[in-house]
């Protein structure tokens, strides 16, 4: 349903208006009037009064015309008969800054209440709605105007975020404040901010995510819009408590979901509002046309193709870790870098290497283009050492910016040091300092590729004219350079459509243990070795002849076998079988025990393969490197379940420890194939069972000929 009502109303009310600075029935009140050469304004206090000279009537009974939006600020109590007059007066999109009633159960009926008449609610416990491009401010607090559209369940964060995005001469289009979401929640908000034509980046503060397969599908839908989602959201893990049932629940956790959502749909997951805001502006300033590849034969390398999306000029980055130190991959985005000095030009290089950004050696044409500008004619490197360059003349910094930008072998050019601070000392300055900031945007624009600027000068005129032409400043090089890496992720992900729908369930199983979930694993095609399942040594020995030596023996009902001394291997004979077996009742206590074929594949390699049923996602499903070593390493991938056998390939090569898989040091190959069919059987199993919080093969034996399962365990709800 169309959220138009809520972002650019004809009408509002505000009931709970106050001429009370301190109270937010002023702020409400005062930011409606402020857009009343749009719209008409209701202010609504049975106690009467004005603000502004407009009169506040005392009820919704009393206004001349219908509300399409009414804004609630009264205490909890009031709020459901202010809905119910606001839905008898016509009004349908309803905006609740206070809580809705006494509890949730209060808060659902409201919603409810009001979506029956096919109307919308904001909130409740929320702070407002702003659209700065319709003159909207129904909240509390100062939103200055620009290209981000922001969702967010903290209010607080939001204010900060705002005087963050001021500092930095950008600001809001959109602001929606979700409160406790009991309609309008944050895929519906998102999916708004991707139609609205002025919003060029779109930023979240999620902490609960709700229909999170909803939520990815819309993540997704923005990459595709060519809308950049910056997302953030708390780091608690909802497995921490189950992480001794499985190694999965510890591997698995709330935030490595997120993260993988994120990865898989071309969103960002960041860290903290200033990162946020970091990203978002050099985002919004790739928006301006800045780091638009030019066509080829202007300035373009051979063999590139036409950048897409909102920061095509960093398209071909592949940084590993956009805040840590992975090492530029051949395909990295390339940035030039010019400073002031030796010394600042070498530790940016070094934190723009650091986040897997490349600082090429330039072509020799560039080279002499810049070489031309520099004192004595000397040579020139990336970075480029300005020598004092820019003291000599400061039109040196638009000369051998415009150099580096024009040459075509670099997709962005970092300038790092002193300028905008010349006229701070010598205020004579100000002026040719201002005009060669003009001239710095004007050869980006020209050029077709971004210029991001690290200075020293905070808020100098110079500064302001770089801003106001959408030229990225930052105040400490790290940001720049995390904000780059950032946008070179964002502008080379390919997402992948996030599964719609989890398989209807299955009859469920009796129980997680190892017999059972073997059972229902191999009923969807995985395969087990030969085993039989007994209660005593006799039992045992009998079905070693029929299983045959070497083979093991585990004890059923462990989650962590081998810690508790619940597993023998490469028993030879009946002698070793029987010792084996006194040995691991004596420690264990167990009573049922499964004498079991032993596995042996030569070039093989452990693997754990899981499932974790996710509240707000469903299934997720992890792999990586397994056996008692799987926490340890931590080397795993996860998507959405169930899973595509193409998708499963991608999750196992996309592990640090791939080169294991493929042939590392002549070894031949496993065969991938038979892994991705484990995973995705795994998968389909985990999804139709979701009585499994948990469902965990580890290890799965990948080798030249095929895939097995070693052993498995499930965690029922």
């Amino acid at each position: 349903m169309s959220l138009d009502a809520l972002f650019d109303p004809r009408s509002v009310a505000v009931v709970g208006a106050s001429a009370d600075p301190a109270k937010w029935g002023y702020w409400l009140a005062a930011g409606a009037l402020a857009g009343r050469s749009r719209r008409t304004v209701h202010l609504v206090n049975q106690r009467g009064g004005n603000l502004d000279g407009v009169p506040f009537l005392p009820d919704l009974g009393s206004l001349a015309t219908v509300p399409e939006q009414v804004v609630v600020a009264v205490p909890p109590s009031q709020v459901r008969p202010v809905v119910v007059q606001g839905l008898a007066a016509g009004a349908r999109c309803f905006t609740v800054i206070t809580s809705g009633g006494s509890g949730p159960q209060e808060e659902r009926e409201l919603a409810a209440l009001v979506t029956s008449h096919g109307g919308r609610l904001l909130g409740p416990n929320c702070m407002g709605v702003v659209d700065t491009t319709t003159e909207l401010r129904l909240s509390w607090g100062d939103f200055p105007a620009g290209g981000v559209g922001l969702v967010s369940q903290s209010g607080n964060l939001a204010l900060e975020i705002g005087r963050l995005l001021s500092r930095a001469g950008q600001g809001f289009s959109r602001f929606v404040s979700l409160g406790n979401q009991r309609d309008i929640d944050a895929a519906d908000a998102l999916d708004a901010l991707i139609a609205h034509e002025a919003t060029r980046v779109v930023a979240a503060y999620v902490e609960d995510f709700r229909d999170g397969r909803r939520l990815a599908r819309t993540l997704a839908a923005a990459h595709a819009a060519g809308k950049p989602v910056l997302l953030l959201t708390l780091g608690r893990s909802e497995a921490s408590g189950r992480a001794a049932a499985s190694h999965t629940g510890a591997l698995v956790s709330a935030r490595a979901v997120v993260d993988a959502v994120c990865r898989d749909t071309g969103a960002i997951l960041l860290e903290s509002a200033g990162e946020l805001v970091d990203t978002a502006v050099l985002l919004t300033a790739a928006r301006h046309g800045l780091g638009q590849r030019r066509a080829r034969g202007q300035g373009q390398r051979q063999g590139q193709g036409q950048g897409q999306g909102p920061c095509p000029g960093l398209s071909r980055a592949v940084p590993a870790d956009a805040a840590g130190g992975a090492p530029a991959s051949p395909e990295a985005a390339r940035i030039a870098v010019v400073g002031d000095s030796g010394g600042q030009g070498a530790l940016a290089a070094d934190a723009l290497a650091a986040r897997g950004l490349d600082v090429p050696v330039l072509d020799e044409a560039t080279r002499a283009a810049v070489t031309a500008h520099l004192p004595g004619r000397g040579g020139c490197g990336n970075p480029v050492d300005l020598a004092g360059a820019g003291e000599a003349d400061l039109r040196n910094y638009a000369r051998i910016t415009r150099a580096l930008l024009d040459g075509g072998d670099t997709d962005a050019t970092v300038l790092t040091g002193y300028f905008g601070d010349y006229a701070t000392a010598n205020p004579d300055q100000t002026r040719e300092e201002c005009e060669v900031a003009e001239e710095l945007a004007e050869a980006a624009g020209k050029a077709g590729r971004l210029l991001v600027v690290h200075t020293m000068a905070r808020d100098t005129p110079a500064l302001t004219v770089l801003r106001e032409h959408g030229v990225p400043v930052y105040e400490r090089i790290e940001q720049a350079a995390t904000a780059l890496a950032h946008a070179a992720r964002q502008a080379r992900a390919t997402p992948y459509a996030p599964p719609e729908r989890v398989p209807s369930p299955s009859r469920p199983v009796a129980d997680g243990g190892y017999e059972s979930v073997r059972t229902l694993l191999r009923s969807h095609g995985l395969d087990f070795p030969t085993a039989e399942f007994v209660g005593t040594a006799d039992e045992a020995a009998d079905a070693a002849h029929r299983t045959g030596y070497p083979l093991v023996l585990k004890a059923m009902g462990l989650a962590h076998k081998t810690e508790a001394g619940g597993v023998a291997l490469g028993i030879a004979d009946e002698t070793a079988l029987r010792a084996a077996f006194a040995r691991m009742r004596a420690a264990t206590g167990v009573t049922r025990y499964a004498v079991e074929e032993m596995a042996v594949h030569p070039h093989s390699v452990e693997l754990i393969a899981g499932v974790r049923y996710d509240p707000a996602f469903g299934p997720v499903a992890m792999v990586g490197l397994g056996g008692v070593t799987a926490e340890l390493l931590a080397d795993t991938a996860l998507a959405l379940a169930p899973l595509t056998p193409g998708r499963a390939r991608e999750l196992l090569l996309s592990l640090r420890h791939a080169p294991l898989l493929t042939g590392w040091r002549g070894a031949p190959a496993v065969d991938l194939d038979a892994a991705a069919d484990a995973l995705c059987a795994l998968a389909r199993a985990a999804s139709e069972h979701p009585e499994l919080i948990e469902l965990e093969v580890n290890p799965l034996l990948v080798h030249p000929g095929g895939a097995v399962a070693l052993d498995a365990h499930g965690v029922l709800t």
